[in-house]
């Protein structure tokens, strides 16, 4: 890479609408834990970082930080522990399986309370 500065993996941020139900998806049922949080205020809304392995997301209740309907793709190495480990928490609107796809992926696609599709993925190659 050019320069002398080298960046660091992106760290995507997502729309939420409700404190409760992204605490439900990204911690219960995703796994993720709580790095941070923060508000302006008492009643302002939550800006939180979640992070599970070296995959950093944040999700905010902020109008002007993102739009609904985003999307994220996240390498796993073991998709079927991945899919074991939801489905055995599991979460009352989504009972997810895995694709094949054709362009060497098995993947995990959820689509969170908010609208944005979290994608979990394994290359073909690497599993086997």
């Amino acid at each position: 890479m050019g320069g002398g500065t080298d960046t660091g993996p992106a760290v995507p941020i997502l729309r939420s609408f409700d404190e409760r139900e992204a605490r439900d998806f990204y911690l219960r049922y995703l796994g993720f834990t709580v790095v941070f949080e923060h508000r302006f205020g008492p009643d302002m809304p939550l800006y939180m970082s979640v992070k599970r392995g070296a995959c950093e997301l944040h999700l905010s209740e902020h109008h002007g930080d993102a739009t609904p309907g985003g999307a994220v793709r996240i390498e796993v190495s073991d998709i079927e522990a991945l899919h074991a480990e939801i489905t055995e928490r599991g979460h009352p609107r989504l009972r997810p399986g895995i694709a094949d796809q054709t362009w060497g992926a098995r993947e995990v696609m959820l689509t969170d309370p908010f609208g944005n599709r979290v994608v979990f993925w394994q290359s073909l190659s690497e599993h086997g």
